[in-house]
């Protein structure tokens, strides 16, 4: 067991995280309804909240060689997709919490793709392959090279997928 700081960091940067997430919500919603100054400032902030996370996580030593990140990323899809959302999906079904087993069944199906690009991109470390990634906007399905015609988990349009820069 850590320290009462190591603890407190890790708390700090849980909270962090989330309020970025939150706050980039809050922006496209803004944003949606034409607040466009209120949609900058949520931006910003969630910005600042990143900062935050990154030097909590840099003083927890939580970011280690690119390899070492790799084969982290791996363990925490693979938990995910093996052990932390089937028994979310399983809670969700019995109770009869149709849009929370959606949630939990796209989130699951894609981090068994992102424990597979992981794993290619630990495999390939080091030969400077280009490859483009498109991320699906409804269920987050992470593809190589082209975005499909039609997202496999979801049925969203291709070409509504987003190209990572």
């Amino acid at each position: 067991m850590g320290t009462k700081t190591e603890e407190n960091l890790k708390a700090a940067f849980a909270g962090e995280s989330q309020a970025n997430r939150k706050y980039l919500a809050f922006a496209k919603k803004a944003a949606e309804e034409g607040y466009s100054q209120v949609a900058k400032l949520f931006r910003a902030a969630a910005e600042a909240e990143t900062v935050h996370a990154h030097n909590h996580l840099k003083v927890l030593k939580g970011i280690r060689s690119t390899k070492e990140n790799i084969q982290e990323a791996i363990g925490g899809e693979t938990h995910e997709f093996k052990i932390m959302y089937p028994g979310m999906m399983e809670t969700a079904k019995s109770e009869k919490d149709d849009a929370g087993f959606r949630t939990f069944n796209f989130a699951n199906e894609v981090e068994k793709i992102h424990a597979s690009l992981y794993t290619k991109a630990l495999e390939t470390l080091g030969k400077n392959e280009v490859v483009d990634y498109f991320v699906c906007p409804v269920c987050g399905n992470t593809v190589e090279k082209a975005a499909p015609d039609k997202c496999p988990i979801c049925g969203t349009p291709g070409k509504s997928f987003i190209k990572i820069a």
